[in-house]
């Protein structure tokens, strides 16, 4: 993966995700050099929501999956699609167990708001973080 300019204000990239195994460490890689020149708290926020949405996406969705992060002046949008529009997540829970679920609680926390959005065959979760 090429290292990308950085982010301007009310820009947005794309990234598609591999099928079969997640290379989240590239994803991280990626986002924080897009974000290289934000506060380093900002730029770690961002990256554990985009690592946190796109897990969950290899773990509970079907692909394709793409990465979407949209710089505006006060905030950093990050969008995870997949192609599982029925598993919409429930704050706190997880099919997985009971020692799982917190992702979303995570998000929560750092995040200024988060949802979801359904398309055609599949689903849209997205997170903005304060910059």
């Amino acid at each position: 993966m090429d290292t990308p300019e950085v982010l301007s204000a009310s820009a947005r990239t794309v990234h598609t995700l591999p099928e079969g195994t997640p290379d989240l460490a590239a994803v991280r890689a990626w986002v924080g050099a897009l974000l290289r020149d934000l506060p380093e708290d900002t730029r770690l926020d961002v990256l554990l929501v985009c690592t946190e949405l796109a897990s969950n996406a290899y773990e509970h969705a079907q692909g394709p999956r793409v990465v979407r992060v949209q710089r505006h002046t006060d905030f950093v949008r990050v969008e995870v699609d997949d192609h599982t529009p029925a598993e919409l997540p429930q704050l706190g829970q997880s099919r997985l167990g009971d020692s799982r679920g917190r992702g979303l609680i995570l998000i929560a926390q750092i995040s200024r708001c988060w949802g979801t959005r359904e398309f055609t065959g599949g689903k849209t979760i997205w997170a903005e973080i304060d910059a």
